[in-house]
């Protein structure tokens, strides 16, 4: 068993537990999703622009809402996520709404083993880096499958943002290389769901993830950072237009950030 086979192993358990408590909450409205409503948010229709035609590649991408949003809008989609629950609903939900779009079950860093070809996007969202312990290996996955012109668009909470408890740097910007440890009360679509058994959180700084990248031969085209959140991640009030910020601190960090990685040409 490799080092972090265990922590993998315990996540895998967590999210096949909140795959279907997420299925059934308001905060994923499947219903609305299933009349036409897309799952995607401004910042990721900005940043990564018109897919039509284009082959479009989503790591962790849960139950394929976002997915199948871009296949609507065009893109030849395909999805990958560890739990075979999120995987399996996601298939159904495609045929269910016919939009074709292709899901795998596998491990981000298993997948060279399961998936061959190459894709114009790499598409990466929201809670999605701290369950990763190794950013150099994540970020040579991302080049390896991305085909020569393309580019990764990532939208990502803050490392910032993780280091809050109740308004207070609580938690390291960098983790390290053992994880941080939880026992979930709840998940963020379902306060008061039933989740039992621990799960594992590298926090990753965001010189690390710039710099992963780098090194595996992309150029980063812009990094954005963003004083809001577009969920409520916990201890938030909304805005006007819908956004969130930490009830203590208001606009005085950033809670997210985007950024658009390109390979270059042969």
């Amino acid at each position: 068993m490799k080092p972090n086979d265990k922590y993998f192993k315990a996540n895998k358990t967590i999210w096949e537990q909140k795959t279907a408590v997420h299925v059934a909450s308001k905060f994923y409205d499947v219903p609305a999703f299933k009349s036409g409503w897309s799952s995607l948010r401004a910042v990721e229709l900005e940043g990564v622009g018109d897919v039509r035609g284009k082959r479009l590649l989503h790591l962790q991408c849960h139950f394929g809402m976002d997915t199948l949003s871009w296949a609507r809008l065009g893109a030849e989609a395909t999805g990958v996520d560890f739990s075979a629950d999120a995987i399996k609903y996601a298939k159904d939900l495609s045929r269910e709404i016919d939009v074709p779009a292709r899901f795998i079950c596998s491990n981000v860093y298993d997948l060279k083993r399961m998936l061959k070809g190459k894709f114009d996007i790499v598409f990466v969202s929201y809670g999605c880096l701290g369950w990763l312990p190794d950013m150099g290996r994540w970020a040579e996955i991302v080049s390896h499958f991305l085909a020569p012109g393309g580019f990764l668009f990532l939208a990502e909470f803050h490392p910032v943002h993780w280091m809050l408890e109740n308004g207070k740097v609580f938690y390291p910007y960098e983790s390290g290389d053992e994880p941080l440890m939880f026992e979930p009360q709840g998940t963020y679509a379902d306060r008061k769901a039933k989740i039992k058994g621990k799960e594992y959180w590298w926090n990753h700084g965001l010189g690390k993830i710039v710099t992963s990248l780098i090194e595996a031969g992309l150029t980063i085209e812009s990094l954005r950072e963003y004083p809001y959140s577009p969920y409520d991640a916990g201890n938030m009030v909304q805005r006007e237009d819908g956004n969130w910020v930490n009830k203590k601190l208001g606009e005085k960090i950033p809670y997210m950030f985007s950024i658009k990685a390109g390979k270059g040409r042969d």
